[in-house]
């Protein structure tokens, strides 16, 4: 593969050139024009940049047809290895049917995520206008990317009341629920619904229970006795309309090979929205429902991530509990402290106290000011609109010279790199507290809006206005072991290929 000059400099010409000389510079210019000229097919240039860069692989993007077994990954294995539970985590799109039309696919996980980041904006909002909180061992499971869900991307596979259910996680929810027989209304599935009776163990939850109570906490609305029924109902909404309802209730909840007795779920009656064909979801935050804090005495309040790329064959995985001797990170694991908000105290918040791009550390008055979300659920970090300028700015001056496109949505900086095959990309790093660092994969920096390349933007956006919430996007998070540990509370971040393909 001929390589670029484009960051080579040319020393100044002798007083006196001679016939060879000038001869050779022609040929040069001419060789790096038709390197660096749009081709009507791929090209085999490579572009680079300068300061700390990595290799970016333009041609394992450039997706076709997939034939993924899409039934494989909604029985996905687990296992337990030392005291770390350990499931097989997926991307949604890994596990999709085939998909003839990825433009279209793409451009809807941008637009899909902005309607999350909504939901969320809103729910922060509600919370710290009305003063109060609301809805916002060791075991591995296999992590896999959730093909047909329209805002949430990754998905696992639990055991349930003595049988296997595929369901979305999310460190943003708390309620974990599943759709249930039966059912008035609900949207298609591919496993079969659960039906609580077909299990002996499965309980439904009193109206006037300290659990129920519990509901305002983890959903953001009180739960309510049922019609002629003492069992307690639960409703909970998301901002892109989606929406769940049903019975509490408890029973047997199986993690990899760990069981959690008397686990609390809702038993989905009358679901609908963006959940594709999954059987549920399951909360990963920090309220009383949530499965975190539900297995505290099993697992200790810790757990991790690894999350894989869509174009990674094998899964990354989700490990309960505190086990770190299961972990693949090739570097070490930083830590920093989570900022505990009494007005959002569900969710996971971190300090941002730097940002630096190919090596230069940007300059921000909000740097070590400001709180940031981080979310498993969004895809696109957003950054306070002060910071994004300047990371923005500096990521422009070190990734130049390509053919410019349009913007996308909440995309701004786009890129028609379709005349290359690699190009180098500055890095990426976010800092929190005094020492931990998320230094972001080279499959992180860039978005595809369209598959041929023609349209590749900075995978970064800023937010409308200084006063929203800054959000850490499961995008940046890729190939890296994210590590929570809610007893201690404080979250590591460790360099980590996810999929063992």
């Amino acid at each position: 593969m001929p390589a670029s000059n484009s960051s080579k400099i040319l020393k100044p010409l002798p007083p006196s050139p001679s016939l060879e000389s000038m001869s050779l510079l022609l040929l040069f210019f001419l060789f790096s024009f038709i390197l660096h000229a749009p081709p009507t097919t791929y090209a085999t240039s490579v572009v680079h940049g300068y300061g700390d860069k990595q290799v970016f692989d333009l041609k394992k993007f450039r997706w076709t047809q997939q034939q993924t077994d899409t039934l494989n990954c909604f029985h996905q294995r687990s296992r337990t290895e030392k005291s770390a539970t350990i499931l097989e985590l997926h991307h949604r799109d890994f596990c999709s049917e085939p998909i003839s039309d990825w433009n279209q696919i793409l451009q809807k996980h941008i637009l899909s995520d902005q309607i999350r980041v909504n939901s969320l904006q809103s729910r922060i909002k509600t919370r710290l206008s009305n003063g109060f909180n609301q809805q916002l061992s060791q075991a591995e499971i296999p992590l896999t990317s959730g093909a047909k869900l329209d805002t949430l991307n990754y998905i696992v596979t639990v055991g349930l009341g003595g049988r296997n259910l595929t369901v979305i996680v999310d460190t943003g929810s708390d309620l974990t629920w599943v759709q249930c027989q039966p059912c008035s209304s609900c949207y298609n599935q591919q496993e079969p619904l659960f039906n609580p009776s077909e299990s002996l163990s499965y309980k439904s939850v009193l109206c006037k229970s300290t659990t129920c109570e519990n509901l305002e906490d983890a959903t953001g609305s009180s739960g309510v006795c049922g019609i002629n029924s003492s069992s307690c109902n639960y409703y909970l909404s998301y901002g892109d309309g989606s929406y769940t309802r049903g019975d509490l209730a408890t029973d047997n909840l199986v993690l990899g090979a760990t069981p959690v007795k008397g686990f609390v779920f809702g038993c989905g009656r009358v679901n609908d929205g963006l959940f594709g064909g999954v059987s549920g979801l399951m909360g990963l935050g920090r309220s009383a429902l949530s499965v975190i804090s539900q297995s505290y005495n099993v697992f200790g309040g810790i757990f991790s991530y690894c999350l894989p790329s869509v174009t990674d064959s094998g899964p990354g995985s989700l490990i309960l509990g505190g086990e770190t001797s299961v972990y693949k990170n090739s570097t070490p694991i930083s830590y920093t402290n989570l900022i505990s908000n009494p007005m959002m105290s569900t969710f996971y918040f971190l300090n941002l106290t730097g940002v630096s791009i190919g090596g230069v550390s940007l300059q921000d008055p909000s740097f070590g000011k400001r709180d940031i979300l981080i979310d498993s659920g969004t895809v696109i970090t957003r950054l306070f609109p002060s910071v994004y300028n300047v990371v923005k700015s500096e990521f422009l001056k070190q990734f130049s010279g390509f053919p410019k496109a349009p913007a996308f949505s909440i995309l701004d900086t786009c890129f028609d790199l379709s005349g290359y095959e690699e190009v180098d990309i500055p890095t990426i790093k976010l800092h929190f507290g005094k020492e931990a660092e998320l230094e972001v994969d080279v499959t992180g920096v860039l978005y595809f809006v369209k598959a041929d390349a023609t349209q590749v933007c900075l995978a970064l956006a800023g937010l409308s206005d200084e006063d929203e919430i800054g959000i850490i996007g499961n995008y940046q998070q890729k190939n890296t072991r994210v590590v929570y540990n809610t007893k201690d509370s404080t979250l590591g971040f460790a360099t980590e290929k996810c999929s063992s393909d």
